[in-house]
């Protein structure tokens, strides 16, 4: 028999070593490290389980939580440390036994007593992702409110709306910001619902079956901070739905960041030229010394598709797993963590860089006033006149040829030539036909008039306070 490390959690069976490629292949300490901090916290609630159970003496507990919060203290403050003593470590459960038993000789071991590292791995796990729910969830409150403060600045600046990337109606700036302000609400809500998927104990469950010695799964589970206990064991090691629903909702976020930021890339072209972009988030050209060029809100869009990628990187890894833990599932962290921070990266740029944007009010105005933005209040002044809206639709098209025709505004069209066209133009059509009148007929809840843009902010105002005063954020 050749000589075995002493310190593996699963060699006994083995004469020989791992070879030295695959070992190094399979370990996950490089990256679950993050995870130490969990572990740590289920190792105490698991200590404290053990003792009801007759496993661990009340001394034992004492001196197993000692030894935890030594090891706690160590980490958080010695990052060389663990980089050299998690050097020869399989994973985060193998680091925290190895240090416990350093500490405490034996007993060190008896902590392992009637759990699996499939269940570990599944709790730790679930906490990280509360946590980091909470953690995308201020950011996105952050950005929510520089969104509110700009809609709040600009509340009497006219636009252009756009569909097809054409100018179609006249909005409200603030109208347009509070659109995406609605998207990154609803990404919120998603994040919400991760938080809560991942909110359920797996401690108790065993590598698939259960556990054996009558371990109070709910005591540990208040320990934690968990509102429930999973139902299945076979089920709770292997689910990662709750991995998938956060990266879903972080998808979520890239994506809508990224059509945020498609929106102020065209907007500060020259072509637009309705943004002034902060210098703190543009860089220039090393070639053409005019360049400002938007890179925050460029690097914003092209970072969204690695977000997109670790949520169909899971999707696939699970699509093809049999029912309880397979060791597949170590692939489930490393692309999880990267777009987290990806995500948090993002936001914090991208509110940065919102925050600091200056918009153009003669350039959006200009636009807003052309007078094509105008024909569909033209077919409404004649359904208001009685006539039926496919045939004022088609009225209204028949002016604009007209207009085209003579080389004019179809607004300037003699008064006789519109009445050639249809009889239910009157004198007051011209008077009526204005931005500021066509913003004030769309006063509905949730319309572009002044009135309903008005009630909005003082709404998303008043979501965002009870956001704020749920996850701790301060704008």
């Amino acid at each position: 028999m050749t000589g075995r490390k002493d310190d593996r959690l699963w060699g006994g069976r083995f004469e020989r070593e791992p070879n030295a490629h695959f070992d190094a292949f399979q370990r996950s300490f490089l990256f679950d490290r993050r995870l130490l901090p969990y572990e740590i916290a289920v190792d105490r609630a698991w200590a404290k389980a053990l003792e009801p159970v007759g496993i661990f003496s009340p001394a034992e507990v004492k001196l197993t939580l000692a030894a935890l919060d030594k090891v706690s203290r160590r980490a958080e403050t010695d990052s060389a440390w663990v980089d050299s003593f998690g050097a020869n470590a399989e994973d985060v459960h193998h680091f925290v036994e190895k240090a416990l038993v350093e500490e405490l000789g034996p007993l060190g071991w008896k902590l392992h007593t009637g759990r699996s590292r499939n269940e570990l791995v599944a709790t730790d796990f679930r906490l990280l992702v509360i946590d980091a729910a909470a953690e995308i969830e201020r950011g996105l409150s952050l950005l929510l409110n520089a969104l509110l403060e700009q809609a709040k600045r600009n509340i009497n600046v006219p636009m252009a709306g756009m569909t097809h990337m054409q100018h179609a109606q006249p909005i409200l700036l603030s109208h347009f910001l509070l659109a995406h302000a609605e998207a990154f609400l609803r990404d919120v809500t998603r994040l919400e619902h991760a938080a809560a998927s991942a909110d359920a104990c797996p401690m108790g469950s065993g590598a698939l079956a259960g556990n054996s010695f009558g371990i109070d799964r709910h005591a540990i589970a208040r320990e934690l901070g968990f509102s429930r206990i999973t139902a299945n064991s076979l089920d709770a090691v292997s689910d990662r739905d709750f991995a998938l629903d956060y990266l879903f909702a972080l998808a979520g976020i890239a994506t809508h960041l990224s059509r945020l930021a498609e929106d102020f890339v065209i907007f500060a072209s020259q072509e637009f030229a309705y943004v002034v972009l902060p210098d703190e988030y543009s860089t220039g050209s090393s070639l053409m010394p005019q360049k400002k060029n938007p890179d925050s809100w460029e690097l914003i869009r092209g970072k969204t598709g690695r977000i997109t990628g670790a949520l169909l990187g899971l999707l696939t890894t699970l699509k093809g797993l049999p029912s309880s833990y397979q060791r597949d599932l170590q692939e489930d962290k490393e692309a999880l963590f990267a777009a987290h921070d990806q995500v948090g990266d993002m936001l914090h740029v991208a509110r940065g860089a919102l925050a600091g944007t200056g918009f153009q009010e003669d350039r959006l105005r200009a636009a807003a006033s052309n007078p094509l933005l105008l024909a569909t209040e033209a077919a409404d002044y004649l359904v208001h006149k009685g006539v039926p809206f496919r045939q004022a639709h088609d009225i209204v098209g028949k002016v604009l040829r007209e207009a085209e025709r003579q080389g004019i505004l179809w607004t300037e069209l003699p008064e006789k030539d519109l009445k050639s066209i249809s009889p239910a133009f009157e004198i007051d059509f011209s008077t009526g036909l204005n931005v500021a009148a066509a913003l004030k007929a769309k006063n509905v809840p949730g319309g572009t008039a002044p009135d309903a843009v008005k009630r909005a902010i003082s709404d998303l105002e008043e979501r965002l306070n009870k956001k704020t005063s749920k996850i701790g954020a301060t704008p």
